[in-house]
């Protein structure tokens, strides 16, 4: 039965190994992903609206053809679209909400992988909890007499192992996903303003 236990035991340890190489290996790619995606460069995309609303048509479809951000991406699509139908803002705005889509979609990309890390973590951590429990409370069944604090060691050490190895990998993985989604979120709120104004100008406030 111990040799059972120590299988399942080391299976769960393996589990969680496996988990946190998973979210480490995805938050390094997506670090990456978004200094090659141009994720944060929301002052050239600005650049090249002030060039467009500007009068320099030209020197505002230079710049975003450079590609060099995700604004600047969406609004090459935009700025395109107004300069090939200059009175249909809707196909502009259609071009712009497909680049948009499309950027989106990429900076969402294996997102999903921390948030399975997330919610399983603890669960693993939970499992070698019972699992070290089941191992203290059956060298505790086969004892006779006083138990040796020594033979539940083993067992009571898993337990809290476990949990808190779970516990930490989630949490890690969690906070950081956190800063990936607000990211995300940030490039998403800077397009729709980008593109409602290379299409409508900017709100005049105050």
């Amino acid at each position: 039965m111990f040799g059972d236990v120590d299988t399942v035991t080391l299976t769960v340890f393996a589990a969680l190994a496996a988990l946190s190489v998973a979210a480490l290996t995805v938050c390094l790619f997506k670090v990456i992903q978004f200094r090659r995606l141009g994720v944060g460069r929301a002052e050239r995309a600005e650049a090249i609206l002030d060039a467009w609303l500007g009068g320099r048509p030209d020197e505002a479809t230079r710049a975003a053809r450079t590609r060099d951000g995700v604004g600047v991406r969406v609004l090459e699509a935009v700025l395109s679209a107004l300069q090939a139908r200059p009175n249909d803002p809707a196909y502009a705005e259609e071009l712009g909400r497909n680049a948009a889509l499309g950027e989106m979609n990429l900076l969402a990309r294996r997102m999903r992988v921390l948030e399975a890390v997330v919610q399983g973590a603890p669960m693993l951590g939970l499992l070698g909890t019972v699992i070290g429990m089941i191992d203290a409370f059956s060298t505790l069944s086969l004892a006779q007499g006083a138990v040796d604090p020594a033979l539940l060691a083993g067992g009571i050490w898993t337990a809290l192992t476990t949990t808190a190895l779970g516990l930490a990998i989630a949490l890690v993985t969690y906070f950081f996903a956190t800063w990936l989604e607000a990211r995300i979120e940030g490039e998403r709120q800077m397009i729709e303003v980008a593109v409602s104004t290379a299409i409508h100008g900017r709100i005049e406030t105050g």
